[in-house]
């Protein structure tokens, strides 16, 4: 069944180019956590959250000190990562590959399969 992902800028709502939606995909099986990661071009800011740093989330060019301003505000005092600052380029997905391994390694040592 094809799936489309719909991205949208989280403060006004705008929906990204072709282009940029397609550097946006390719972001999504990235495992970052706490970074800020650029989608060219249309200058899109990808905020990698997860654990204490909340969901992914996205601005547009426009709106890129808004979300940082917001991402600060909340958890500015959890870290240094929400105060990071640009340019934020994407140099290809980090830590997939080697986080899959460790989980099939896991896998082996906690449980019966399926686990």
């Amino acid at each position: 069944m094809p799936v489309v992902v719909v991205f949208e800028c989280e403060i006004c709502g705008r929906r990204p180019d072709p282009a940029t939606q397609l550097a946006l995909e390719s972001q999504l099986l990235d495992l970052r956590h706490g970074e800020y990661v650029d989608a060219e071009p249309g200058r899109w800011l990808t905020w990698h959250g997860r654990g204490i740093y909340g969901r992914q989330r996205y601005a547009c060019g426009e709106h890129r000190g808004e979300l940082k301003a917001l991402l600060r505000e909340h958890y500015g005092t959890l870290g240094w990562h929400p105060w990071a600052q640009g340019p934020h380029p994407w140099a290809g997905r980090r830590g997939t590959d080697r986080a899959r391994r460790l989980v099939r390694s896991l896998r082996s040592t906690f449980g019966p399969p399926g686990f």
